[in-house]
């Protein structure tokens, strides 16, 4: 056969690029039945070879495991007792090894970014505690940011042991640092708490003093002072802040809601009082001015009347002494002009300056009639000379 063959007395040989050689001795049975003896032997080699390969192939193997496994079986090929292409065996093993080298080459390269990658990771980590160290005021979400950290450190694997203990030192030095400025911030906090529950109780006290007085506007007034300042005293603590508002609260309705029963009865009764003021200004509206004299006597009893009547409500005020003005302006009206009457009847001067008047109308009418715009000019002239001599 083409690898091998087997001589008279038995000697079996294998062929190779070096030539034939001697690699046992077939007594048991015929040659062909001796050949395929050695055949499967080589079959068995290639099987292992094969199998080497795969494993290389799909990265389940450790690379230089199988590289050792490689030169072993090469070097074994010099003295096997087997027939077939040795020498095929031989040139895929070491492609074998030269493969595992490169693959080993690129697991250690591999093997060094993902440890360089763990210590960015962790480095990253400890990067962000030191600022929640340095600068966070959101306490809680950053406290519970801790605590994920440690999680996430545990994920990380493939530092090596120094490199991670100073890391981890420095993780552990922020969040120490972070745990003292929180508890710091939370001391702080608790004793302006206590201050501020010391300001509240002492506003509770003045709004309970101040709850039972009647000074509606000057009360008013200053509790809504009071309430100004317990929006700017700030928060007690969460345990008292409640019951320090209910007191306050409850102080400051009791006197608002006294001074609404109050303004409630107040605004009834000034309703009413704009009731009769409203009939009283119609009265005055009504009196008769024929007899002016009547009128003003009459005028004045609704005036003591009008003037007797309480409070209205504000938004009545100015339509209501508008109208008790117009009625006695209509009163004063009649009496002024029966006094003008008067005087121009008992004095002749007047009564002479009159008719010159009505004279002087008498001419611009007919210059009216005639269209004489020259004439016309003159008499209204005249007309208005005599009107200003005239008393008002």
């Amino acid at each position: 056969m083409e690898w091998g063959r087997i001589d008279e007395d038995g000697t079996v040989y294998v062929r190779t690029a070096d030539g034939e050689r001697a690699i046992g001795s077939w007594q048991a049975g015929d040659h062909a039945a001796g050949l395929a003896f050695y055949t499967r032997r080589y079959e068995d080699l290639a099987t292992e070879v094969t199998l080497l390969e795969k494993r290389l192939e799909s990265g389940a193997g450790d690379p230089a495991g199988t590289r050792k496994q490689a030169v072993t079986l090469k070097e074994s090929l010099a003295g096997v007792a087997a027939i077939g292409d040795l020498d095929a065996l031989a040139t895929r093993l070491d492609a074998i090894s030269g493969a595992a080298d490169e693959k080993a080459g690129e697991a250690a390269a591999a093997k060094q970014q993902a440890r360089a990658d763990a210590i960015a990771a962790k480095e990253s980590l400890v990067a962000e505690a030191e600022k929640i160290a340095e600068s966070a005021t959101s306490w809680k979400s950053s406290g519970d940011r801790l605590r994920t950290i440690v999680d996430e450190w545990r994920q990380i694997k493939g530092v090596d042991r120094r490199t991670d203990d100073a890391l981890w030192k420095r993780f552990a030095a922020a969040r120490d640092a972070f745990g003292r400025r929180r508890g710091q911030h939370f001391a702080q906090l608790d004793a302006e708490r206590g201050t501020v529950k010391q300001v509240k109780e002492r506003l509770i006290a003045r709004a309970e003093e101040l709850s039972g007085s009647s000074d509606w506007r000057d009360t008013g007034n200053a509790m809504r002072d009071l309430m100004t300042e317990w929006k700017a005293a700030g928060r007690a603590g969460r345990d008292v802040e409640d019951g320090l508002w209910a007191r306050f609260r409850a102080a400051q309705d009791a006197f608002f809601a006294r001074r609404s029963e109050v303004f409630a009865e107040r605004d009834a009764e000034q309703v009413a009082n704009q009731a009769k003021k409203e009939e009283l200004i119609a009265a005055a509206e009504a009196i008769d001015v024929a007899n002016p004299k009547a009128a003003q006597s009459a005028l004045r009893d609704v005036q003591s009347r009008y003037d007797e009547i309480g409070h209205v409500p504000r938004d009545a005020m100015r339509r209501l002494d508008d109208r008790m003005r117009a009625a006695e302006q209509r009163v004063r009206d009649a009496v002024d002009a029966e006094w003008r009457q008067a005087s121009v009847e008992s004095n002749p001067f007047l009564a002479a300056m009159k008719d010159r008047l009505a004279e002087a109308e008498a001419k611009l009418e007919r210059a009216l009639k005639a269209g004489d715009q020259a004439r016309i000019a003159r008499a209204e002239a005249e007309v208005a000379e005599r009107r200003a001599l005239l008393p008002d």
